[in-house]
């Protein structure tokens, strides 16, 4: 029986053809997913037609099918949604007239958003939320949520996060509620947010991944993991590093994501097994695509970080100072100036502090935070 897709059709041969090229080869809907760093539910509605995909997805598509370029070059001749070109509006608007003249006129509007700076991303993403619904409607407001925190908009973030979990929790099942709630945790932490009122949200995240097991990968007890090793409950921290570890271990090395390669080696470094971690960071950042670059930076600050633990601290300097010389003026946000922070924090009596502070005094995303506050927050 064909499934009729739901609402607006999206892509209308990009999916069905990925389908079939999966298909071909032999790999289910969950090893794909792991292979290109997507989420296998987000595959699935691509594949019906239900979400429009991205040219990175594509590519990478391209890449572990052997397709030779073929999905790519059918997701380039997508038709055009006509909800690109409808206004702003709601809560967002003033963001939306500031932020619109980033884009320009009649530009391409954004498909993955790893790939676009925050501030160029947010208007995207507050033009789909006008016909979203359901699922999408969930998705949409964790990623304007992770979006506003990036761009310092802590307050109005904490409102988007509350629409997320809404809008996840009101449908009967699937990996979002949990999966909303390990995000938030894992942004929460570079926002400095409470530590106890984090724990509870990942608490409550694995709870609810542990009724449909799997369900949202290994994000669930990445967050719990980090919280508890923030906290310092060093053997609680353990406990759920090895949950974390078993995740990868019912992967082919090569079908591991990035994402599950940095969460192992940023609970490494904050348990203090900096070589451990160094390892593990170094195989995320092989992973992580180039045009990422907000999340290369922040995996290289990570590494950074890892470095100075692992007692190699002119290094871990030397790449935190690379990384916020060279990073492009757009992608410079919260999320990177607080990674840099916990570098800061762990080499303030060093040679070169100074010139790490002085590149971090200048951000515009400190929200009155002192600067190589570190972990005094907990």
């Amino acid at each position: 029986m064909t499934e009729t897709p739901i609402g607006t059709s999206f892509g209308t041969s990009f999916g069905p053809l990925l389908r079939q090229c999966r298909q071909a080869v032999g790999l289910s809907l969950r090893q794909l997913a792991a292979r290109v760093g997507y989420d296998h539910s987000y595959l699935s509605q691509v594949e019906r037609g239900q979400r429009p995909g991205s040219a990175d997805l594509a590519r990478l598509c391209d890449r572990e099918l052997g397709t030779e370029g073929r999905l790519t070059a059918t997701f380039e001749r997508r038709p055009a949604r006509a909800d690109q070109l409808r206004p702003a509006a709601g809560p967002l608007e003033t963001a939306w007239r500031g932020l619109v003249a980033t884009l320009g006129s009649g530009g391409p509007m954004p498909d993955d958003f790893r790939s676009v700076p925050p501030a160029a991303l947010l208007p995207e993403l507050v033009r789909q939320m006008q016909s979203a619904d359901g699922a999408e409607a969930a998705e949409l407001s964790m990623l304007i949520a992770e979006t506003l925190a990036r761009l310092g908009e802590r307050h109005t973030a904490r409102r988007w996060w509350w629409a997320a979990r809404t809008a996840a929790d009101s449908i009967a099942e699937g990996p979002l509620p949990a999966l909303v709630r390990a995000r938030e945790v894992i942004t929460g932490l570079a926002e400095r947010r409470p530590l106890a009122e984090l724990l509870e949200l990942a608490d409550e995240s694995v709870a609810l991944d542990r009724q449909a097991p799997g369900a949202a990968g290994c994000v669930p007890r990445t967050a719990q993991a980090l919280v508890l090793a923030e906290l310092g409950r060093t053997q609680e921290a353990h406990r759920a590093l090895q949950e974390l570890i078993g995740v990868g271990d019912e992967l082919t090395p090569e079908a591991r994501p990035y994402q599950l390669h940095w969460a192992e080696g940023r609970v490494c470094t904050l348990l203090g097994y900096g070589v451990a971690g160094c390892v593990l960071l170094e195989r995320a950042r092989e992973l992580c695509p180039e045009s990422w670059i907000g999340e290369r930076a922040r995996l290289d600050l990570s590494l950074a970080e890892c470095l100075v633990v692992a007692g190699e601290t002119a290094a871990g300097l030397a790449t935190a100072l690379r990384v916020l010389v060279e990073l492009p003026d757009e992608w410079h946000d919260s999320l990177v100036y607080d990674a840099a922070d916990r570098v800061l924090h762990l080499v303030q009596a060093e040679p070169g502090a100074a010139e790490l502070r002085q590149l971090l005094a200048r951000s515009a995303y400190r929200s009155g935070r002192s600067v190589g506050g570190g972990s005094s927050w907990r």
